[in-house]
């Protein structure tokens, strides 16, 4: 097989781990601004006084542009070049959040939004197949990997403090003009660095299945969201996101079809056929499930129970990032140790301890019970390492786009899937654990009020003056997310099975596979 064009030969150690440094860099404002948005949206909706469905749309118009174009985007950059596109990407990114300065209404906020999705897009996907391109040694590469996975997991826990620490002297703006000086610095080194490599024989561009990649994956995450919007309101007898989960189905199974039958399709679906490729997005999507959600439960914990700021609350979340941090790059030596398969496997397994040790802890939860399970959870995250090292190492140089947008779309995916399922089972346990109080004598209306949200509850007790409200919520809410510890524990139980099944004991990340 024919290398990709442009990637010069030889890279000296020094050139390849400064083009590691300039690729994690990128990667870690891309995450920080997936998390930052929610502690800046109280000021913002202050300030602007955005409608609930503007807010949903602030919020939620990113990750549907991200998943909607990470495969088109990957497949452009094995055409175009994987550097120009990742450079790009930095422009549109901090092209996009300058333009907040011009963003005074609540629909310009939504289109910035939008932009930094089609930035994060172009960069996501292109900085994972980037590593692939320039860590040549499958050994070196690994290393690389757990530190690319490591600044995720560190980008998803820093951004609710960097945005504290901004929202303490300036405006909701300064969570989006962060991003412009250091694009700007990852585009210039970015250009003095990086190489070019490009797939020397691109398949035709097929316009039929961009479009059923884009419009099929956009109406999925869509789908989902609405459907947790409504499980939490009035059950999921609404039609439309019924309609718009059909229409995903017949879309993507029309796409997945389609790059079947092709002899160059728009995406490889063929990489699955590899047990171990399978295995490895599977404990992408199954991690990310898991954690997304119970971050966020943690996050409104720390605030709304123990009464945090969220300067505070993003600090009290660091031991998981702390834990990902280390785990992440020792991963592929522990890996050469005993294989890959039981680091990734115990890894998993390991996380799901985690979120059962909030399960098992005793009444009333305190941050100790806490501060354990995010320290095993960002450890056995840190094995999402070898996840992408086993991924990259079967596929081949000319597929690197492929296998990235596969993976990025299972983190993606696996966010949208965590929040909205386990989000909306959360919320179920909140508004049943409140419902009894109707017949305790606290008012059904100031129930009903208090069923929205734990923040709706405590408003509401306040103004009520019925503390016995407030305090029943907060158990209400400390209830569900221990509840939640054992629905992600099984999950990630059941994923560290899965890919002990399906990787081969003997699979050595030290060598290429074939």
């Amino acid at each position: 097989m024919s290398a990709p064009q442009d990637v010069r030969p030889g890279l000296s150690a020094a050139r390849r781990w400064a083009c590691l440094a300039v690729l994690s860099a990128s990667l870690l404002v891309v995450v920080m601004d997936m998390t930052v948005l929610n502690v800046a949206l109280p000021d913002l909706a202050a300030d602007l006084t955005p409608t609930s469905d503007q807010q949903l749309w602030i919020v939620d118009t990113y990750s549907l542009i991200l998943a909607g174009l990470l495969v088109p985007m990957s497949a452009l950059a094995d055409r175009w070049g994987r550097r120009l596109l990742l450079l790009g990407g930095f422009a549109v990114f901090g092209a996009a959040s300058l333009l907040v300065l011009a963003a005074d209404t609540p629909n310009a906020v939504i289109a910035v939004r939008a932009l930094l999705g089609v930035g994060g897009a172009m960069i996501m996907p292109t900085t994972l197949s980037m590593i692939r391109t320039v860590f040549t040694d499958p050994g070196e590469r690994a290393t690389a990997l757990g530190v690319w996975a490591a600044v995720s997991s560190l980008g998803a826990a820093v951004g609710p403090i960097v945005g504290g620490l901004l929202l303490e002297h300036f405006s909701w703006q300064a969570a989006f003009l962060v991003n412009v000086p250091l694009m700007v610095a990852a585009l210039i080194a970015g250009r003095l660095l990086l190489p070019e490599a490009r797939d020397p024989s691109p398949p035709r561009w097929d316009v039929v299945a961009t479009v059923l990649a884009i419009v099929g994956m956009v109406s999925l995450v869509w789908a989902i969201k609405q459907f947790a919007k409504y499980f939490a309101a009035d059950g999921l007898a609404q039609p439309a996101p019924w309609a718009a989960l059909t229409l995903a189905v017949l879309l993507l199974g029309w796409f997945v079809l389609r790059c079947l039958r092709r002899p160059d399709p728009l995406l490889d679906v063929r990489l699955f056929s590899r047990a171990p490729f399978t295995a490895g997005t599977i404990a992408a999507l199954v991690s990310m499930f898991a954690m997304a959600a119970l971050l966020l439960l943690v996050a409104q914990w720390l605030q709304l129970v123990e009464g945090q700021s969220p300067l505070q609350a993003g600090v009290h979340l660091l031991p998981m990032a702390a834990g990902a941090v280390v785990a992440a790059p020792l991963a592929p030596a522990l890996a050469g140790r005993v294989g890959a398969r039981t680091v990734l496997a115990g890894g998993l397994a390991v996380a799901g301890v985690g979120f059962l040790v909030l399960y098992a802890a005793a009444t009333p939860l305190s941050y100790p019970a806490v501060l354990v399970a995010l320290a095993l959870l960002g450890a056995g995250s840190g094995s999402l390492a070898i996840a992408s090292a086993i991924i990259m190492s079967g596929t081949p140089q000319s597929k690197a786009g492929n296998a990235a947008a596969i993976e990025e779309t299972a983190y993606d995916l696996g966010n949208v899937l965590g929040v909205a399922i386990l989000g909306s089972v959360a919320a179920a346990i909140y508004r049943n654990q409140l419902a009894g109080l109707t017949g305790q004598g606290v008012d059904g209306s100031l129930v009903a009020a208090a069923q929205e949200s734990l923040g709706a509850a405590l408003y509401v007790a306040t103004q009520a003056g019925v503390p016995e409200l407030a305090a029943r919520a907060r158990d209400a809410f400390t209830d569900s997310l221990t509840q939640i510890g054992l629905v992600g524990g099984l999950a990630m139980l059941a994923a560290a099975v899965a890919v002990f099944v399906l990787v081969p004991r003997s699979l050595d990340l030290t060598k290429q596979q074939h």
